[in-house]
C-alpha cells in the first residue's frame, strides 16, 4: 500500500468537500422532487373519498411493482449511456406521469398510473448511488448517502404543509384540490430534466469544475480504495454474489415498515383529531424532521466507526419498538406521535449505513455487478413498498384488528430486518477487509 503524504490527505479532503458541495444539493434536491411526487398520494387521499383502505393500499404500493420490474435494466441503462441523459429521461417522464395523477377519477385509472409512474421513476435513486460510486470511496459514502437520502425525510418536513395548503386554497380554478397538487408537484420534475441535462456531468472526467490535476488525483483515490475492481462481470453472476440475497431480504423488511407506516400517516393523523389538511402537513412534518438529523448523524457515526452492521441494527431495531408503541397509542395524539417520530428517525437513520455497506459488498465483483447489485438489492427491497402498504390496508379493512394490528405486523416486519442484520457477521467481516 502506498503511503499517503500530508499534503496529499489534506489535497483530497479539500477535493471530496468540493465534490460534495457540488454534487450533493443538487442531488438531494432532485430527490425530493422524486420523493414528493412518489407519496404526495397519502395527501391526495384524505380527499379522494372513493377510494377504500385496500384499494388505496394497493394503489400506492403498486408503484413499487412497475418500479421492480424495470430498476435492473434502467441501471443498466443507465452505465451505458450515462447518468446525464439518463437520469433526465427518467425525471421528465416520472413528471408528466405524476401531473397524470389529476386525473386518476377512478380505481383502474388510479392503479395504472401508479403503475406507471413506478416505471418512470425506475433508476433514479439506484442510479443516484451507482453514481455516487464513482466520486466517494466507501470510507465516506454513508456519510454522503445520507445527506443526499435526508431528501426524503425533508420532503414530508415540507411537502406535507405544502401539499395541505395545495389542497386547501386550490389556486388554479376548476379543479379539486387534489388535483391541482398533482400539477402543480409533479410540474418541477418535467422543468429539472432539462437543468440536468446542462449541469450534471457523467462522471470526474466530464465535470469542468475539477481541474485536470483535481481528476487525476480522484482518479488516483479511487484507484487505492481497497476491494474495488475493474473487471466487468455478466448480469447473470450478480444473483451469486454472497450476501446478496440477505441484503435484498433485509430492504425488504426494512421498506415494508417505512412505506408501510409513511403512506399512511396523514390519514391516521387526521383521524386522530379530524385535523384540516394544513395542520396534518405541520403535523407529519415533525416525525420527519426528525429523521433526517438522526439520519445524518448516525451516517456520521458510521463513516467515524468503520462500522456498518450495528449502525443498522440496532436503529431497526428501535424503529421496531417505535411502532409498536404508536399501534399502542393509536387513540392518543401526543403520544402516537411521539410513537411514530421514535419509529421515523429509527429506520429512516438505517439507509445511510446500509447502502454504504451494500456497496462495498458488490464492489469486488466489478462495475458491471455493482450497478446491477445496487438495482437488484433496491428493486426487490422496494417489493415491500408494495407490501406494507398493501398489507396494512387489508388488515385495516379485513380483519378487527383495524389500524392497530397493521401497525403491529410493520413493526414485526422491521424487527425480523434487525434480527437478520444481527446475524449478518460473515458480510461484517468482508467489510472490514474490504474497508
Amino acid at each position: 500500500m502506498s503511503t499517503i503524504t500530508a499534503a496529499q490527505q489534506s489535497a483530497e479532503t479539500a477535493l471530496v468537500a468540493k465534490i460534495g458541495r457540488k454534487l450533493i444539493p443538487f442531488l438531494f434536491f432532485l430527490y425530493i422532487i422524486a420523493f414528493l411526487d412518489r407519496v404526495n398520494v397519502s395527501f391526495a387521499k384524505m380527499e379522494m373519498t372513493w377510494l377504500s383502505p385496500t384499494v388505496y393500499g394497493t394503489g400506492a404500493g403498486i408503484f413499487f411493482l412497475g418500479y421492480f420490474l424495470f430498476e435492473v435494466p434502467s441501471n443498466l441503462i443507465l452505465q451505458k449511456v450515462g447518468a446525464r441523459f439518463w437520469i433526465a429521461r427518467i425525471m421528465f417522464t416520472w413528471g408528466i406521469l405524476a401531473m397524470g395523477m389529476a386525473f386518476a377519477k377512478s380505481t383502474p385509472i388510479f392503479y395504472g398510473i401508479r403503475f406507471l409512474l413506478g416505471i418512470a421513476e425506475a433508476g433514479f435513486f439506484p442510479g443516484v448511488l451507482l453514481y455516487l460510486t464513482y466520486w466517494f470511496t466507501a470510507k465516506e459514502r454513508a456519510r454522503m448517502i445520507a445527506m443526499f437520502m435526508t431528501a426524503n425525510a425533508v420532503t414530508y418536513s415540507f411537502g406535507g404543509p405544502i401539499s395541505g395548503w395545495i389542497m386547501k386554497a386550490k389556486p388554479l380554478p376548476g379543479l379539486d384540490g387534489w388535483q391541482q397538487m398533482f400539477l402543480l408537484e409533479g410540474l418541477p420534475a418535467v422543468l429539472m430534466a432539462f437543468v440536468v441535462l446542462a449541469y450534471l456531468p457523467n462522471g470526474p472526467k466530464d465535470a469542468k469544475w475539477l481541474t485536470d490535476s483535481e481528476k487525476q488525483l480522484l482518479e488516483e483515490r479511487m484507484a487505492r480504495e481497497p476491494g474495488r475492481s475493474t473487471e466487468h462481470s455478466s448480469f447473470k453472476e450478480t444473483f451469486r454474489i454472497p450476501g446478496i440475497w440477505a441484503l435484498c431480504g433485509t430492504y425488504f423488511l426494512m421498506v415494508s415498515g417505512m412505506y408501510g407506516i409513511s403512506l399512511w400517516i396523514p390519514d391516521l393523523i387526521k383521524k386522530m383529531g379530524n385535523f384540516d389538511s394544513i395542520t396534518v402537513g405541520f403535523l407529519c412534518a415533525i416525525p420527519y424532521s426528525a429523521s433526517g438529523l438522526v439520519m445524518v448523524a448516525n451516517a456520521a457515526r458510521s463513516d467515524r466507526a468503520g462500522e456498518r452492521r450495528l449502525h443498522i441494527a440496532v436503529p431497526a431495531l428501535i424503529g421496531s419498538l417505535g411502532l409498536a408503541a404508536f399501534a399502542f397509542f393509536l387513540n392518543q395524539p401526543v403520544p402516537a406521535l411521539i410513537a411514530v417520530t421514535v419509529a421515523a428517525a429509527g429506520m429512516w437513520s438505517i439507509l445511510g449505513p446500509f447502502w454504504a455497506w451494500s456497496s462495498v459488498v458488490l464492489a469486488p465483483r466489478g462495475a458491471g455487478a455493482l450497478a446491477a447489485g445496487i438495482a437488484l438489492v433496491n428493486s426487490v427491497g422496494n417489493i415491500g413498498g408494495f407490501a406494507g402498504p398493501y398489507i396494512f390496508g387489508a388488515i385495516t379493512e379485513k380483519t378487527k384488528f383495524g389500524n392497530q394490528g397493521g401497525a403491529l405486523y410493520l413493526s414485526f416486519t422491521v424487527l425480523l430486518g434487525a434480527l437478520l442484520v444481527f446475524s449478518m457477521g460473515k458480510l461484517s467481516q468482508r467489510e472490514a477487509r474490504n474497508a
